[in-house]
């Protein structure tokens, strides 16, 4: 599953090119000399990939505690289930309900810590924007955290949301060293490509709850086997 999560966020960078791009494009790197430029923009990542392992872990706590009720399988296929149907109804929908409205005033304050760090050019700088940035809301990090819940363990959540920021590194550093280098057209082609790759993960989460006895993909759920169970020669 941790390679789903890399290509997610290999296939979901060029979305957050579109929606994280305009912070990379402004990020106050020193182009002068190449060394430098490598550290900050390798700092800026691993802000982003703390922030990251952070959420996966909450959330793959939560996923655990679901997991010692027994719902592991039941999580797994709702989780499968939620991903192709948020795929699947337009995003427009989504805007009626207006359900990231309890979330404004934490995304007001990420953003004002945003624009302080952004004015600065300190060690530290460049650490604080990339973890900022990755608590801003984006529906590729949602699709990823679905995965962080269904891993059902606090350190494999973590590592599920690592490798999905992993997957965003090539290109939002291809980003921040050209600016705006990907035209419309093939953006718009790879954007298309994107809900494909999210359902078919959607299905591997569905498969992976049915406990089918396929080895990778629906492995048969764990029997645990009591000492009352067994019997004595």
């Amino acid at each position: 599953m941790l390679i789903s999560a890399l290509v997610l966020g290999l296939l979901g960078s060029f979305h957050c090119v579109g929606m994280c791009g305009p912070i990379a494009f402004v990020l106050p790197v020193d182009r002068s000399k190449t060394y430098k430029k490598v550290f900050q923009i390798g700092m800026y990542h691993f802000g982003r990939l703390l922030s990251y392992s952070i959420i996966g872990l909450i959330f793959g706590l939560i996923g655990k505690g679901l997991n010692l009720f027994g719902f592991q399988q039941q999580l797994s296929i709702f989780i499968g289930v939620v991903m192709i149907v948020v795929v699947l109804i337009p995003y427009n929908k989504f805007n009626n309900y207006n359900l990231s409205k309890p979330l404004f005033k934490l995304v007001s304050k990420v953003k004002s810590g945003l624009g302080v760090a952004l004015k600065k050019k300190t060690l530290d700088t460049f650490l604080t924007i990339g973890f900022l940035n990755g608590f801003l809301p984006c529906g590729l990090v949602y699709m990823a955290v679905f995965g962080a819940i269904a891993g059902g363990d606090a350190l494999e959540g973590s590592l599920y949301m690592i490798f999905f920021g992993l997957g965003t590194i090539p290109l939002m550093t291809t980003a921040i060293y050209f600016g705006h280098f990907l035209k419309g057209a093939m953006r718009q082609k790879i954007q298309k490509a994107i809900p494909v790759f999210v359902i078919l993960i959607g299905t591997l989460f569905i498969l992976r709850g049915l406990g089918l006895g396929i080895p990778y993909i629906s492995p048969s759920p764990i029997v645990e086997i009591t000492g009352s169970s067994m019997n004595c020669h």
